[in-house]
């Protein structure tokens, strides 16, 4: 179950990561944390997330245009190792508190609440008309860089963010994803090497005493094989749907997270 359920997310959301306004991190980070404590949870992600995007670089990444990348993703990638290393003071601050029910203890940490809040207001963002809609001028794509990187390494939540200001950077539809590839990649490259450092070379053991290397290898193949697929679509899909279910479960998830039932 636990395969099929983060392989199914991984092959579904990467196939639709290049014309939607999420990334792959937004649902793929809740799977994991379904099965594994956040702060894992967001590493392992990390680490689907940039052999994916690795994998989309060979595939669009010659369209990138080099000014936007400049300024937008050498900010994100500053930002994403804060916003990292404050995941990791945040995964070591004790529960904020405890309780039981129906015979079993829930806890409530700082993380899951930070995370949860974070969430809850990406899912908004999701939901809201008025965000599809909202223009930045050009001086501030550096500004929505270091919000998206920053963002980026304390949840894993970065693709809406990052579509939000480069969509509107006058890019052509290749050039917008060649763009947004490979800053997500220089984004992926700072939080992994906080996340190797500090709390997931800790808690490698749990990853790989649940399985987790080989889940993460498997939800990697099934996300190049969703990228490939994507990269096939010559039109663009039409996601109002999906946004809308898609925000409704991470209201639900940031729910679970807050109140310490996940």
């Amino acid at each position: 179950m636990v395969y099929l359920i983060i392989c199914t997310v991984a092959l579904i959301v990467s196939a639709l990561t290049l014309f939607s306004g999420f990334g792959l991190g937004t649902l793929l980070m809740p799977a994991f944390a379904v099965f594994f404590p956040l702060e894992v949870a967001v590493g392992a992600t990390a680490i689907v997330h940039l052999a994916n995007n690795i994998f989309k670089l060979a595939l669009v990444g010659r369209k990138a245009d080099i000014k936007i990348v400049l300024k937008f993703a050498i900010p994100a990638s500053i930002t994403a190792v804060i916003g990292a290393l404050l995941l990791n003071y945040f995964a070591n601050v004790q529960p904020v508190t405890e309780y039981t029910l129906a015979g079993r203890l829930f806890t409530i940490t700082v993380v899951k609440l930070v995370i949860a809040v974070l969430i809850a207001a990406f899912a908004i963002l999701e939901l809201s008309p008025r965000f599809e809609k909202l223009s930045f001028d050009m001086k501030y794509i550096p500004l929505g860089g270091a919000l998206s990187g920053f963002f980026g390494g304390l949840s894993g939540q970065q693709g809406a963010l990052r579509s939000a200001f480069l969509i509107r950077a006058g890019l052509n539809k290749e050039k917008f994803i060649g763009t947004s590839v490979v800053s997500a990649v220089m984004v992926d490259v700072s939080r992994l090497t906080v996340y190797g450092v500090t709390f997931f070379s800790e808690n490698f053991a749990i990853l790989k005493n649940q399985v987790g290397v080989g889940l993460i290898t498997a939800a990697i193949l099934v996300a190049f094989l969703g990228s490939f697929i994507g990269s096939r679509m010559v039109k663009k899909i039409t996601m109002n749907t999906i946004k809308v279910i898609v925000g409704i479960l991470l209201l639900l998830l940031a729910g679970a997270l807050g109140s310490g039932l996940v």
